[in-house]
């Protein structure tokens, strides 16, 4: 009766570490989609931001053409005004003009290379944005179309394992049963842990000689006084531990015995 309940706290345990996992899936699935879309959001707002910049540089590069065109107009019309100079006041006017004319299409000249410069960033920062979008977009769309395929074999493996739960406890005291939902409710897993040795795998501590005696005794279910977890003999489940020792300690003397014949029969031949 002992090793029944034993038995059946431990599948118990199997089963809510598995509806743990389960319930973590399905309430982390929808949550991962929803992390996908927050990205696809903040593409699209780095997108728009990419291209109001290009707007900007496009119409900046549009009226840099159109003054340095106009300018050049002028200069080309001073040009020819200048031969037509009465004076050598009025040549030296236009003289300062032209160059002042042509000095500030230098400043646009060089004003439109940064322009061209920072368009080819840009465009390359959008063919960069549109290689990661495409990835995130990827990825949405297949967590999407498996979604409600993994939600719905999730919650009927669910289903599944509250059945064998049930099954489970029915097999286990029910004061013996309160004691494992409560140290469940209250501590890290594992809820029951064998003993080897005289130490639990549940804290790693040596439990006290008269609790192990007990224990091994295999007549009621027993806690931890360290980590107050439900423990057991591991012995009791798996008997082969104390009858692999026995086996190895007999085969030694017969052994030793066959390697002590030997001599004598070489001794009689000798004779």
């Amino acid at each position: 009766m002992y090793q029944k309940q034993i038995e059946q706290l431990i599948v118990l345990q199997q089963v809510d570490d598995e509806i743990l996992i389960l319930r973590d899936e399905i309430e982390q699935a929808p949550k991962e989609l929803a992390g996908l879309e927050s990205q696809m959001e903040k593409f699209t707002e780095r997108r728009s931001q990419i291209d109001e910049k290009l707007d900007i540089l496009n119409e900046q590069q549009k009226r840099l053409d159109f003054e340095i065109d106009e300018d050049a107009g002028k200069i080309k019309k001073s040009k020819n005004k200048l031969m037509m100079v009465g004076n050598t006041k009025e040549y030296h006017a236009m003289m300062r003009e032209m160059d002042s004319l042509e000095k500030l299409n230098r400043m646009r000249d060089e004003e439109q290379v940064a322009v061209s410069e920072e368009l080819v960033r840009q465009d390359e920062a959008t063919a960069n944005l549109t290689e990661e979008m495409s990835g995130v977009k990827e990825q949405y769309d297949a967590l999407k179309t498996t979604l409600d395929e993994r939600l719905a074999k999730a919650k009927k493996k669910l289903e599944s394992l509250g059945r064998k739960r049930k099954k489970s406890c029915k097999a286990v005291p029910p004061p013996i049963l309160g004691r494992y939902e409560f140290i469940r409710e209250r501590m890290e897993n594992p809820v029951i842990v064998p003993v080897t040795d005289g130490v639990c795998h549940g804290c790693h501590i040596m439990i006290p000689p008269q609790n192990y005696n007990e224990l091994q005794e295999g007549q009621q279910i027993l806690s931890c006084p360290n980590c107050q977890r439900l423990i057991y003999w591991k012995a009791h489940l798996e008997p082969e531990l104390k009858e692999k020792p026995e086996k190895k300690a007999k085969a030694k003397p017969k052994a030793k015995a066959k390697a002590k014949a030997k001599p004598k029969a070489k001794a009689k031949a000798e004779k």
